[in-house]
């Protein structure tokens, strides 16, 4: 930094700050490991299991339906991930206070956006063509 001189004086009030943050946080958590209540039962050491009681092995098969059905939310996830971003970015703000892609982008942003939602139209097929979105 030419020409400036580096004051840590400024700093201060932020290190003051984070000291009594991390006083706060330590002190909080020696008091409720200290203070307290006690109940170490054999129940509290069996794994949550969403409410249920833990009965045979937990690595049992699952129907191909519930993988699909995760498949076509990434990809349609993905796809809001996708288009909102492009939506707010592709577009700029004229003079007259309107919005419009740049003149020169228009022929790159349109094929690159008819190109991806191509690709989900050709995803929903390939679900639509293994029965994700028939229930039985």
């Amino acid at each position: 930094m030419a020409g400036q001189e580096f004051d840590l004086a400024t700093y201060y009030p932020i290190f003051f700050y984070l000291v009594v943050l991390l006083g706060f946080a330590v002190t909080t958590l020696i008091i409720a490991h200290n203070l307290g209540p006690r109940s170490d039962t054999a129940r509290k050491h069996v794994p949550y299991e969403s409410g249920m009681d833990p009965i045979g092995d937990a690595r049992q098969r699952f129907d191909i339906k519930f993988y699909l059905v995760a498949i076509m939310f990434l990809v349609f996830d993905v796809e809001l991930l996708f288009l909102y971003p492009w939506a707010v970015v592709a577009y700029q703000k004229n003079l007259d206070g309107t919005w419009m892609i740049p003149v020169e982008l228009k022929p790159t942003v349109f094929l690159c956006v008819l190109t991806f939602i191509a690709l989900l139209f050709l995803a929903y097929l390939y679900d639509w063509k293994k029965g994700v979105f028939r229930w039985r």
